[in-house]
């Protein structure tokens, strides 16, 4: 369930694979300056996001040059587009991709997703003396894309803070793809009742059903990228939270308030 994968001599780097159970092809690749790679996948829908670097996007006849010089202070830009559709980046620089997928026999409308076009919220500001707040940015769910079986955002925990907190499960399965600014950052990620050390690069999968709260290091911000496949008639829409824990919250289930610009 936690892994640590490593980048092939292609600057491929496997995170997932729909024939597991999250259900999902997710897979990161390093690009060179003036390298461009084209995806097209007949019975998958796909999300390209830029995680670093500078790229230009191009699909369905339009052209979007992204730039991301910062995970924490610069948003992300993704392409979403559904089966059949290619999308094709080039790296005007050296870069970082994410490739989600997932099966849908849906056909839908290409979406381009600017930093602006993503929500972002705060969450636990004031609580336990802020020793959970976290930033969270969802580029879509099922609130602004319920054709989507996929969910796709990004989390910024804070130094010495935890993550994901009370923690809480959801039966949807779901995976993080963890990276620090600095090589020697390091965390803790919590599955059930295991425990395993988070470090730039790895990868925590998450089963349905079982609580995954997350602590990073003083002095060192984490970045995470969070995808959830929504099951058949079962889509995400919440977390639930850990019944043992709810006293932190007087007793009422936790609740988010998100708005899709």
């Amino acid at each position: 369930m936690f892994y640590y994968p490593e980048f092939d001599k292609d600057g491929k780097k496997v995170i997932s694979t729909c024939d597991t159970e999250m259900m999902m092809d997710i897979a990161v690749y390093k690009m060179k300056k003036g390298e461009s790679k084209s995806f097209t996948l007949p019975t998958h829908e796909l999300a390209v996001m830029l995680v670093l670097g500078d790229v230009t996007f191009n699909f369905d006849g339009e052209e979007k040059h992204a730039t991301r010089n910062s995970l924490f202070t610069e948003g992300p830009s993704t392409v979403h587009v559904s089966k059949g559709v290619t999308v094709t980046v080039t790296a005007n620089a050296e870069s970082e991709i994410l490739t989600q997928s997932a099966e849908n026999d849906r056909d839908f409308p290409t979406k381009y997703y600017a930093p602006e076009d993503c929500d972002y919220f705060t969450s636990c500001q004031g609580k336990w003396e802020d020793t959970a707040v976290r930033d969270v940015v969802t580029v879509f769910d099922y609130k602004n894309a319920p054709y989507s079986n996929m969910v796709l955002g990004e989390i910024q925990t804070r130094p010495g803070r935890w993550c994901s907190y009370i923690p809480h499960s959801h039966i949807q399965p779901e995976v993080y793809y963890y990276k620090y600014e600095r090589p020697e950052g390091f965390g803790a990620c919590f599955i059930g009742e295991d425990v395993h050390m988070i470090k730039d690069g790895s990868v925590a999968h998450f089963p349905g059903g079982l609580n995954h709260p997350q602590v990073t290091a003083p002095g060192y911000p984490m970045y995470t990228v969070w995808m959830i496949r929504h099951l058949p008639d079962n889509p995400w829409l919440d977390r639930v939270d850990d019944e043992r824990y709810m006293w932190l919250n007087d007793g009422q289930v936790q609740k988010f308030d998100r708005e899709i610009k």
